[in-house]
C-alpha cells in the first residue's frame, strides 16, 4: 500500500501560484487562481497605458516523474520467475485453513450405568 502512495505521490505534477505588492506575499495557491489586489483588479486597464505595475505573480511548477519503468513478468529471468512463483504459491498457502475432522461420536453421550458390572462380577484388570 505504501508502494502505490509512493508511486502516486512520485508521479503528480502541480503548480504553486503566488502573488506579490511590491516586495509583501499577498496570496499563495495550489489548486485555485490567486486573489489579486483590489486596486490592481479596478485599474488593470490604466496600468497597461500608464505607469508599470508594482504587482506580480510568481508561478512555481513542480513536476512529477514522467518515465516510469514497466516491466512484464517475461522481461525476468528464469530464476526470477521461479523465485517469484514459489513464493507467491506459498504466501497464499499461509492463508489456507486446516480441513475440519469430523468426530462421528461428538454428540454421543453413553448411557448411565445402573450397576456397576466389573464390580459385582469381580473381575479386574491387572
Amino acid at each position: 500500500m505504501s508502494m502505490a502512495f509512493l508511486v502516486l505521490f512520485s508521479t503528480v505534477s502541480f503548480t504553486v501560484e503566488k502573488h506579490y505588492c511590491g516586495d509583501a506575499l499577498i496570496d499563495v495557491s495550489v489548486f485555485s487562481e490567486v486573489e489579486k489586489c483590489a486596486s490592481e483588479t479596478n485599474d488593470i486597464g490604466l496600468q497597461k497605458i500608464t505607469k508599470k505595475p508594482c504587482c506580480k505573480d510568481v508561478v512555481d511548477l513542480i513536476k512529477g516523474q514522467d518515465e516510469l519503468q514497466k516491466t512484464s513478468f517475461d522481461d525476468l529471468s528464469l530464476d526470477q520467475q521461479l523465485f517469484l512463483t514459489i513464493y507467491l504459491q506459498s504466501y497464499k498457502n499461509l492463508f489456507e485453513g486446516l480441513p475440519q475432522l469430523v468426530i462421528p461420536h461428538k454428540n454421543y453421550s453413553p448411557p448411565n450405568l445402573v450397576y456397576d458390572i466389573q464390580v459385582l462380577d469381580q473381575v479386574f484388570l491387572i
